[in-house]
């Protein structure tokens, strides 16, 4: 027992020393001789500029892709590991203790003559609002799959996201060297289930521990690369162009799916496909490298096809390609449609998308330029906050080294340090002057497309969009260790919402307890965690309480009249409104409230605005369990106000009269639902499906992954707690499972009275 606690202690030791080894040469290495050339071209050309992300489901390889592109580039001088926790993005204490990605890290880096700036993105869907923010503001993105695994979960949520904001992706097929991965079987998965268009740029030579490189269907040039012979960082690999003493099996293999680029291209490009007709119509095969990467390039940029790359990134085997083909195939800044770019001209426009905080500078800001140059020691205008702000610093990110630099222009992305009103989704510019000129030019073009508003040039309507916060699905209570610490604990949880919007605190009215609420299990205890080391508070937590929501189940109409005196003031509203059930879509969640033709054309904008606000505030807390209302509509149908009666009191009355006429309606409980996707053993496969059935479970499919099951089902999310160690203990810790919310369902009677009592205490 000894000499195991006395090994586990030597084995952290050692760890801690290779971490501070390669920290060590990272750092001497960068800041020798790469701050220099960071500061010698801070203001590229823009054409030469690439924003992208890179994004996956968890474990397909996103902080060791960007590990090895920042060692090919140069920026590393030794390569570091997710399993021994000293990769350059990863730089969080939780991050290298768990071997997961949890705040998206940006860096900065050049390769053959371009600035490439990198946001690398988590994969676990408790922090998939890191990944939304980083992909509003990119240009393009790289999505990494597992290839023996194809499309997963969160891949699928991920690249969801990435069609919102309309972001051109390249595929790179990572882990080609794992046993049973399969390119035709993951580009299938793609097109399947992304319902993307893939076309395929390499193939693979060899699968497996047998994958030794790959063929370039462009160029048709064999890129290998050696097994041994101390190259194995994967810096010096062999090309050459394909010839006859190649296998006849890798020929054949090139020559027809170099024919089906040809067709795909030909099929989502006119201009390629009247080349093919003109000059090539006899002899496809003799179309040129160049000919064709243009075409790839206009089909990914036009979002009409995606293309497809493959290698090994942990073996160091295509990563180099992977590299020429962001800078070739992704769009430069000035390619993208940024409307409010073009209204701002030369002056400065640019987007707040995350915020952090440490102890020695205080509050960076990641900012994305959209027009004009950023300077240091200048002062900004806040649209949103409709105030002026000094900046006093300005850095360009590389992780947790950035590097102070005077001035950044368009299409870069930037940190500053100064700004302490500005939050994640806020418009920076220049001054005021330069937002009412800029909407000035807005108004002229709505004008000239006939869309001009009645009204004048208003400054929110050159806002730039801010990013849109999902729900928190769980929440639990936290408390200080003394009192003497909730100030202290209440500035840590303002700073921390300050950086992640998905962390929403509010204050329990019957209890006085603070609430944290949360997007995840896993989301809660990073967060905790990190107020205990950040912040060296020894927090409690209260039990993890699962978020639902209420609706109603019959329509009512209901007359209410509420006469108060306060002081020598009589105030009297009589109110009649009718609520119901949106029946209209079963997947609109949200709640309406409309006025009848009558009411709407008596009622003056102030009063309609109190009516609005009560029911709004009724909508916030449910008649059953004081969950947040959804899916009702309400319709108001009179309002009767004596004179002298205050906007508060209308207010209160439409609220008191909504909460009675929703309890007489029949309350109906909705509990998030999951979609779980497990990945186990056939040998394994009865227990888990047990388990489930024991959690309210529903199977939706079992499909077959090489030797494994896959099991695709939906399950209440108050059923999972605790199903990471449950689903390890049932398969020895072979299998692993991915979370998604899906939707808010109705619970059975049955559930919901079983609830209703343990939440009264009675159970």
């Amino acid at each position: 027992m000894h000499f195991g606690v006395t090994f586990s202690i030597l084995r952290g030791f050692v760890r801690q020393c290779r971490i501070f080894r390669t920290q060590w040469k990272r750092s001497y290495g960068f800041l020798k001789d790469d701050v220099k050339s960071l500061r010698s071209v801070v203001n590229p050309d823009i054409s030469k500029i690439r924003n992208i992300g890179i994004m996956a489901h968890i474990d397909a390889g996103k902080t060791t892709t960007t590990e090895r592109m920042l060692y090919y580039s140069g920026y590393i001088r030794a390569l570091g590991d997710v399993d021994d926790g000293d990769t350059v993005t990863d730089y969080m204490a939780q991050e290298r203790e768990r071997g997961i990605t949890i705040q998206s890290a940006a860096v900065t880096f050049d390769w053959r003559e371009h600035r490439i700036n990198l946001i690398d993105t988590p994969g676990h869907v408790d922090f998939t609002l890191e990944v939304e923010r980083a992909l509003r503001v990119l240009d393009g993105a790289v999505a990494v799959f597992d290839a023996s695994a194809g499309v997963e979960a969160q891949t699928m949520t991920v690249w969801r996201q990435a069609d919102k904001h309309e972001v051109p992706c390249v595929c790179f097929l990572n882990k080609m060297d794992k046993p049973g991965a399969s390119m035709s079987s993951s580009v299938e998965s793609i097109k399947s289930k992304l319902k993307a268009n893939p076309i395929v740029l390499q193939i693979p030579i060899g699968s497996g521990r047998e994958f030794i490189g790959l063929v370039d269907l462009i160029t048709k040039q064999r890129m290998t690369w050696p097994a041994k012979g101390g190259m194995e960082d994967g810096r010096v690999f062999e090309t050459r162009g394909l010839d006859s003493t190649d296998e006849p099996e890798l020929l054949d293999a090139v020559s027809q799916a170099r024919g089906t680029l040809i067709e795909q291209l030909a099929d989502v490009d006119d201009d390629f496909a009247e080349l093919l007709l003109g000059e090539y119509l006899d002899h496809f095969d003799a179309v040129p490298a160049g000919k064709l990467q243009e075409a790839v390039r206009r089909v990914t940029l036009a979002r009409r096809a995606v293309p497809v790359l493959c290698g090994s990134s942990l073996k160091n085997k295509g990563v180099q390609l992977l590299l020429d083909a962001i800078t070739a195939y992704l769009p430069a800044p000035n390619e993208r449609n940024h409307d409010l770019g073009r209204w701002y001209n030369d002056d400065l426009c640019a987007l707040a998308f995350k915020v952090v905080h440490e102890k020695q500078r205080g509050p960076l800001v990641f900012l994305r330029v959209y027009s004009g140059t950023m300077k240091a020691q200048s002062a900004v205008h806040n649209i949103n906050r409709n105030g002026t702000e000094r900046m006093s610093r300005l850095l360009l990110p590389f992780a947790d080294q950035p590097v102070e630099i005077p001035s950044l222009s368009a299409g870069n992305i930037a940190l500053a340090v100064g700004l302490k009103q500005t939050v994640t989704g806020d418009t920076i510019v220049s001054s005021r002057a330069s937002a009412l000129a800029a909407a000035r030019r807005a108004e002229a073009q709505a004008d000239a497309r006939g869309t001009k508003k009645s009204s004048g040039p208003e400054v929110s309507s050159v806002v730039l969009a801010g990013v849109e916060v999902p729900e928190p699905v769980f929440f639990c209570s936290i408390e200080p260790p003394t009192m003497a610490k909730q100030a202290d604990l209440e500035h840590a949880l303002k700073c921390l919402q300050r950086e992640d919007p998905s962390l929403k605190v509010r204050m329990d009215q019957d209890s006085g307890q603070t609430v944290l609420c949360g997007m995840g299990e896993l989301h809660i205890e990073i967060l905790h965690d990190r107020i205990r080391r950040e912040y060296n508070i020894e927090t409690h937590l209260g039990p993890l309480q699962v978020a639902y929501r209420e609706t109603i189940l019959q329509s009512v109409s209901i007359t209410d009249t509420l006469d108060r005196t306060l002081g020598e003031k009589r105030h009297v509203v009589s109110v009649e409104l009718a609520v119901s059930p949106c029946t209209e879509s079963p997947a609109d969640t949200s709640c309406r409230t409309t006025f009848t033709e009558e009411v709407e054309a008596q009622l003056p904008a102030d009063i309609k605005e109190a009516v609005h606000n009560g029911v709004q505030s009724a909508y916030l807390q449910g008649p059953l369990l004081g969950f947040p209302m959804q899916g009702v509509r309400t319709e108001i149908r009179g309002v009767a106000i004596e004179p002298g009666t205050s906007l508060a009191m209308v207010s209160a009355s439409v609220s008191r009269c909504m909460l009675k006429a929703l309890k007489q309606a029949g309350g109906q409980i909705l509990e998030p639902v999951m979609s779980l996707e497990v990945t186990v053993g056939e040998e394994n496969l009865s227990p888990v499906l047990g388990d489930l059935a024991q959690r309210r479970g529903s199977i939706c499919d079992i499909q077959s992954r090489l030797d494994n099951k896959v099991l695709l089902a939906m399950i209440p999310l108050a059923e999972t707690m605790g199903y990471s160690t449950v689903l390890r203990t049932l398969t020895s810790g072979n299998a692993t499972f991915s979370l998604e919310l899906s939707s808010y369902e109705p619970m059975n009677p049955q559930d919901q009275n079983t609830l209703l009592n343990k939440m009264a205490g009675l159970a």
